[in-house]
């Protein structure tokens, strides 16, 4: 199937980070090209972009939908937290702005062989790129009750994660499960009918957990920010697009640590943490996705980006 994966928040993401003419910009989550191919038109004459993506599926999609701009944009199959190694690589010591659209795309959602959704009958796999080697059906195969049980609620904030993990160990032992709809009809089973009638689909958010610990997903977001005085120019901006709490408070607490704020306890009489300045935060509050757009783009609505800016060099109390 096409590669179809409708970018959000675009105006607003060329806003706050105001790419210009001549800049290096990097789409560390390049997708089908969406949001790149919006960068790279204001980043001409003589910009630089610079696409990852760990889903070779993706980089051929953007490929093919930036080959006009082939001279000044690059892409790469890489995980983002390897993004300082990639722009070593290149010969590249830092950059003007960057991008990360976090989560599953349209794309990965919509491809039934893919698995990522429970709405569709699909081999339990999951991976965001097929050199992984751990897929969903080897966790929920092979992985013991409590662990289930620990990620289904640390990652997908469960409240019947222990029931769920209890009937997945039951229903295994009968055969191995191999398929998303085997899966959701056992989540199913396991959450009281009482609970199913209101709220998301039951199977959302253990999909959502089994997805985030199949490929480490949390972890790579907070490699990354992690590095961001490394990777990013002085008066560099950089965009986060989040789509579930456990993102976003991963981001909203990178950014405030990097800056500056004190993470001393609040009775302590003098600060000691020896927090530096790195970043200053240009969104106060995370920006959301207009009613226009969630109405042309429903899968918008759980947006939400926050943006940072590298400090100026001796201006870090600015």
């Amino acid at each position: 199937m096409p590669f179809a994966h409708k970018p959000v928040l675009v105006a607003e993401v060329l806003h706050f980070l105001e790419p210009r003419s001549g800049e290096i910009f990097v789409d560390a989550t390049v997708g089908g090209g969406g949001h790149s191919s919006m960068l790279i038109h204001r980043l001409l004459p003589g910009g630089r972009l610079i696409g990852l993506d760990r889903d070779p599926e993706a980089i051929n999609a953007a490929r093919e939908r930036l080959a006009d701009y082939s001279d000044n944009v690059e892409l790469v199959q890489a995980d983002f937290r390897d993004l300082k190694k990639v722009l070593t690589e290149k010969g590249i010591g830092a950059v003007d702005g960057l991008l990360f659209d976090l989560g599953v795309s349209s794309y990965q959602l919509d491809n039934p062989e893919r698995g990522f959704s429970y709405q569709r009958e699909a081999p339990l796999d999951m991976r965001m790129s097929p050199e992984q080697e751990l897929t969903a059906a080897d966790i929920v195969n092979n992985w013991s009750e409590e662990k289930l049980a620990t990620i289904i609620w640390q990652y997908g904030e469960e409240r019947w994660a222990r029931r769920i993990a209890a009937f997945i160990v039951a229903a295994r032992k009968k055969a191995p499960l191999v398929t998303t709809t085997q899966l959701v009809d056992i989540i199913k089973a396991a959450i009281p009918a009482g609970a199913r009638r209101s709220g998301p689909h039951p199977a959302k958010r253990t999909f959502q957990a089994l997805r985030i610990a199949i490929n480490g997903e949390l972890e790579a977001i907070r490699t990354a920010l992690e590095k961001l005085e490394e990777i990013l120019k002085p008066g560099g901006r950089v965009g986060v697009i989040s789509f579930h709490s456990l993102e976003d408070r991963i981001v909203k607490n990178c950014f405030q640590q990097l800056s500056g704020r004190c993470t001393c306890l609040p009775d302590f009489p003098i600060c000691v943490c020896g927090q530096r300045q790195v970043l200053t935060v240009l969104t106060r509050r995370p920006v959301f996705p207009s009613a226009e757009e969630i109405a042309a783009n429903p899968r918008a609505r759980s947006a939400r980006l926050r943006v940072a800016r590298r400090v100026l060099k001796g201006k870090e109390g600015e």
